[in-house]
């Protein structure tokens, strides 16, 4: 098969190194310096040299702010039988997109980005495909999911972005307050360095990605639970009720079970 990766950062670079073996593989992106570490792949930093290189598979890395401009960008050098995809954590704008593009389409969200996750052993990590995507492109990144030992979840655009709310809109707005109260410290504990290591790496990810997770209007409903909580804890403090608190934290103790 014939792909095109669409941006060569983290993510467009590790699907060039897991494809380039077994397809025959181009990586566009506009910034030449950014393709100089593509390995066994064509390069491309012009989009009409995509028109001879006639993809069957787009693949788009790149970054949510550009993901549909990056399509529109491709969609005239590309044949109308080509599938096209997406790998991104939020899916705004895309089911719209993809039901007038005229394309076979293909949405997945592997749940591992490169800042957290080692890309050299996935064994633990999760990927979701939407179910409304086509056979043909599902069965294709169910395929690579698998081999990379990945557990893999098919949920609607909907469902998706329900799921996101949750699993990165709590841990990305926990993770932004305790930042914004940090204070620095000459001797910090192992629970706190610990912290600092997560927050750090979350506020290297790019601003807009940050952004449109936390825009996601599933968002506000689990804020208001993270509030509710710290309501409940904070008044456990204040009348440090040794009781409550032991009940408090035996139902926190089995929320991780």
């Amino acid at each position: 098969m014939r792909i095109l990766i669409l941006g060569a950062g983290k993510m467009g670079s590790f699907f060039s190194d897991l494809l380039s073996f077994e397809h025959e593989v181009a990586v566009f992106d506009p910034n030449p310096e950014r393709l100089r570490f593509s390995y066994h792949a064509l390069r491309f930093e012009n989009l009409d040299e995509i028109d001879g290189f006639n993809p069957d598979m787009v693949i788009n890395a790149a970054t949510v702010k550009y993901t549909l401009d990056a399509f529109r960008a491709v969609l005239p050098h590309i044949s109308d039988s080509c599938i096209i995809s997406d790998i991104a954590s939020v899916k705004n704008g895309l089911p719209e997109f993809y039901a007038t593009c005229g394309h076979p389409f293909v949405s997945t969200h592997p749940m591992f980005g490169p800042t957290f996750a080692s890309l050299s052993n996935l064994a633990d990590e999760n990927a979701i495909i939407i179910s409304e995507s086509d056979c043909l492109g599902k069965v294709f990144f169910k395929d690579i999911y698998n081999r990379l030992g990945l557990h893999i979840e098919e949920y609607t655009f909907e469902q998706h972005d329900q799921t996101i709310a949750y699993s990165l809109s709590v841990p990305f707005a926990s993770t932004l307050v305790f930042a914004s109260v940090m204070k620095h410290q000459d001797a910090p504990g192992t629970t706190f360095k610990r912290h600092m290591k997560i927050a750090k790496g979350l506020m290297s990810e790019d601003d807009f990605l940050l952004s449109e997770i936390l825009f996601n209007p599933n968002t506000p409903e689990q804020l208001d639970r993270i509030t509710e909580q710290l309501g409940k804890l904070k008044e456990i403090v204040e009348r440090r009720d040794t009781e409550e608190m032991k009940s408090y934290l035996s139902r926190v103790r089995e929320n991780l079970k």
